[in-house]
């Protein structure tokens, strides 16, 4: 009775909620103070796939779930990014019936790496995808390899693990475990021999803690490594990225299935790389896979075309206090063949809590902007000229860098007509803000 009663609870005040525009995680949260084990209490599909790591969570969790439903499977997942166990609760409860079954084939569940441990302590997701693990909100977070161990305390010897090969903090919990799939990328045009990075968190074997050698780099420590303390090295790919085009924006996956990219970059490519290895262990065969994946735009938000005035623009979403995120915004701009005006905003650094700790600004790699195709660099919001200070040892000419506190100001900037594309970074917890302004001058999206 009281899981009937609890359910029914959920559903209601998550379709009050929605009237609010509110409701993913405050159904949840007042279903576990009544009913503490009610996740216990549900019946799950036969597959529960959970996602997790410090980037690509949502991205994966939404090409995964649309490419499913694209083949005819009934997917429940958490579209509003909820991942905390209120928000896993939330979904799970509105998409159960009466008997407590979830109605779906398929679940596919976004989880944050830091609490995955607590809402899996109640039932156990037959695959557990981990995207990588960088610094991320260290002031909460701390260091990668602290948020490692706290996602090997949610991880079930029952569970089928996909891993990023190529991340070894990650590819560590496959180390001598059966049946654990794996997904990476072959050296190409775009690797480098040398890290680049103002950190090497990777440098050191997660498995014995010597230096560790790589042969090339992809991106920060992903890449080939082999430590010779030990026996720890990269694991051979199941899904391989064999070929990549970045001109024609392609990918070519075990030599074989070729996909079409909606969003360049290899930071993107990894994501799409766990979405079609998880594709497949669903029953859909890779050729399929590789063509529902291709040209897939996601509906996140993450990254949205815009115009102002007749100016194009394009938003792109890094999360502050994740320098690795950033640098791949600012990896794709870069390569862009057009000239533009590069817009970073940092107004509050998150959603969640105050601080005013910006020392991973530092850690940005912002000379990926000092290009002949970027005009103008404008720096906004709250901390603009802490922005202006690391800007001023990047090389980039102070001549094409603008400080611009004001948001006003920012937004009446956009509409410039200067002949330049408009492309903006900043994080969730600033997006509305830059949506606001340009709605203001009559944008539309794109």
């Amino acid at each position: 009775m009281k899981r009937f009663l609890v359910i029914w609870m959920v559903k209601l005040l998550y379709f009050a909620g929605n009237l609010l525009g509110k409701g993913t995680s405050l159904p949840g949260g007042i279903a576990l103070k009544i009913c503490p084990d009610i996740l216990k209490r549900l019946k799950l599909p036969k597959l529960v796939v959970a996602v997790t790591g410090s980037n690509g969570k949502t991205t994966t969790v939404e090409m995964i779930a649309r490419t499913l439903e694209k083949n005819g499977l009934r997917v429940a997942w958490n579209e509003g990014g909820s991942n905390q166990i209120e928000g896993v609760t939330t979904l799970l409860c509105r998409r159960a019936n009466a008997k407590g079954e979830v109605q779906a084939d398929v679940c596919i569940l976004e989880s944050d790496e830091r609490y995955a441990r607590h809402t899996f302590s109640y039932f156990t997701p037959t695959h557990f995808v981990v995207t990588n693990l960088f610094r991320d909100q260290m002031t909460r977070n701390a260091h990668p390899k602290w948020i490692a161990d706290l996602i090997g305390e949610a991880i079930s010897e029952k569970t089928t693990l996909v891993l990023n090969a190529d991340d070894p903090l990650v590819a560590k919990f496959g180390k001598d475990r059966p049946g654990t799939v794996y997904f990476g990328m072959a050296e190409n045009i775009e690797s480098t021999k040398e890290p680049v990075g103002c950190y090497q968190d990777h440098a050191f074997c997660p498995v014995c803690g010597q230096r560790m050698e790589y042969e090339y780099y992809q991106f920060a420590g992903l890449g080939k490594y082999s430590c010779f303390g030990c026996s720890f090295v990269t694991p051979p790919a199941d899904v391989l990225v064999t070929d990549y085009d970045p001109v024609g924006e392609t990918i070519e996956i075990n030599g074989t299935d070729r996909i079409r990219l909606a969003f360049g970059g290899r930071y993107f490519i990894y994501n799409l790389c766990a979405a079609y290895a998880v594709c497949q262990l669903a029953g859909i065969s890779g050729k399929q896979a590789a063509s529902d994946l291709s040209d897939l735009v996601q509906k996140n938000g993450r990254v949205a075309a815009f115009e102002v005035a007749g100016r194009e623009g394009m938003l792109l979403t890094a999360k502050h206090e994740n320098s690795v995120s950033y640098d791949q915004s600012l990896e794709y701009v870069s390569r862009q063949d057009e000239d533009m005006t590069v817009c970073i905003l940092v107004d509050a650094i998150s959603r969640k809590y105050f601080t005013g700790e910006i020392s991973w600004l530092w850690d940005v790699h912002f000379e990926k902007l000092n290009t002949p195709r970027v005009k103008k660099v404008l720096l906004c919001g709250r901390y603009a000229f802490d922005l202006a200070t690391r800007f001023s040892f990047t090389g980039i000419s102070e001549e094409k860098i603008e400080v611009i506190p004001s948001l006003e100001e920012m937004g009446r900037r956009f509409y410039a007509e200067d002949g330049t594309k408009l492309y903006v970074i900043t994080c969730f917890s600033d997006k509305d803000k830059i949506y606001s302004r340009v709605h203001a001058l009559g944008a539309t999206a794109k």
